[in-house]
């Protein structure tokens, strides 16, 4: 009984807390700031453990001038990969990828027929410029799109985890499988209710 009380709740990091404008604001105005934030009050935080992929990790690096990340962030932050070759996954999992990227595709394909009909319309710039947002929004918006999104998604099932991000896709298939999620704008004063 006392095991249970002393467990620590583990919380996996996505590189949106830092890097995401309308999340990182809550912590600080760059990501350098943010993280600064982020540690002064994850270092009260009472039975929490934060993990972070490696391959997010490496993501976050590309937005932060690493001289200018404190210390502490090391010895705070794990990083961790999940288990690729003894994770298991519900099979509905791939099946509902699948569809929805087949849907998606269908939908990409529509768009780019609509742009080859407007190209006497207007200008070519124009026509890919607008091409590029609409079949961005048709294939990449709402879904995992990425290794660094399956390993978030992926650890938080291995470690039983809460996940924090912006992502609206990685939410969706949190819920699909039943993962743990803190709304974004919400995890800094979830952070701070559990220092007092």
């Amino acid at each position: 009984m006392i095991d249970f009380f002393c467990r620590k709740r583990k919380i996996v990091l996505d590189t949106s807390v830092f890097v995401n404008p309308d999340i990182r604001n809550f912590f600080g105005k760059s990501p350098e700031q943010a993280i600064e934030e982020f540690i002064k009050i994850a270092k009260k935080a009472k039975n929490l453990e934060f993990y972070i992929p490696s391959t997010v990790f490496k993501e976050l690096m590309y937005f932060v001038d690493e001289k200018k990340i404190p210390k502490d962030f090391y010895f705070l932050i794990r990083i961790k990969s999940p288990d690729k070759h003894r994770s298991q996954c519900p099979a509905i999992f791939f099946y509902e990828l699948v569809e929805e990227m087949r849907q998606r595709i269908n939908k990409g394909l529509r768009v780019a027929e609509n742009a080859v009909r407007n190209v006497t319309q207007k200008e070519p710039d124009e026509v890919i410029k607008d091409l590029r947002k609409k079949y961005r929004e048709a294939l990449r918006e709402g879904i995992i799109d990425s290794k660094e999104d399956v390993d978030l998604i992926f650890l938080s099932m291995e470690l039983k985890a809460t996940l924090v991000t912006g992502d609206q896709g990685l939410i969706k298939w949190a819920n699909k499988l039943g993962i743990e999620w803190i709304i974004p704008e919400k995890f800094k004063d979830f952070l701070l209710s559990t220092t007092r």
